[in-house]
């Protein structure tokens, strides 16, 4: 049987979301690298597979065609220790999705892209200041689910907790401080060593 197909951006963490729950759920990946910043998602070739033009894209072994990264965590932890039997853990699940995608990706992952690589730090000066306020606003958020829970949902680890641990970890390239946030280094700490765990740069 062939190996799935990870279309990717290697930099991205909506990419890496999706390559972390498959070391973890030990499935075998094979990484094709898509150039976003040369136009590699607006080929003809690529909008076949993903007619919105972005990454990541999960070609499955017979051929299937998987975008949106938390829809990917969804099916890929499906029957597994990652997503919850429960049906209101379930929803708490994905509260935490729709939570990291509106008010999270775009304020944390958005002013890393920006500062530490696409070189837009100045050029998007006004749009980062007033990105920044909501994307501590999504951090204290978290921080308080965490000053009492290990992980997100049901005291579990899940990809509720991969979801947003992805661009959280990271956030320091955009310039975010995570010291008044010790609930979500130690949760960061708590995910960095759960079994099968890579890092973004592998």
């Amino acid at each position: 049987m062939a190996d799935c197909e990870l279309y990717e951006n290697p930099l991205s963490g909506n990419c890496y979301k999706v390559r972390l729950v498959m070391s973890q759920l030990a499935m075998p990946l094979r990484r094709v690298a898509i150039d976003t910043n040369a136009g590699g998602t607006r080929t003809p070739e690529f909008l076949a597979l993903n007619p919105n033009g972005k990454v990541p894209v999960l070609r499955l072994e017979d051929g299937t065609v998987l975008t949106e990264s938390n829809a990917i965590l969804w099916y890929l932890a499906s029957g597994s220790a990652l997503l919850p039997t429960v049906r209101l853990d379930q929803a708490r699940v994905l509260e935490w999705l729709f939570f990291e995608q509106y008010s999270h990706e775009p304020y944390i992952a958005t002013l890393r892209n920006w500062i530490a690589y696409a070189g837009k730090a100045e050029e998007k000066a006004a749009e980062i200041e007033s990105a920044r306020p909501r994307g501590y606003a999504a951090l204290g958020i978290m921080e308080r689910r965490l000053e009492g829970h290990p992980f997100l949902v049901g005291d579990r680890y899940s990809i509720a907790d991969i979801a947003l641990y992805a661009y959280t970890h990271v956030a320091e390239e955009g310039e975010y401080d995570l010291a008044g946030f010790p609930a979500v280094r130690a949760w960061i700490g708590r995910v960095a060593e759960q079994p099968g765990h890579s890092k973004i740069t592998e």
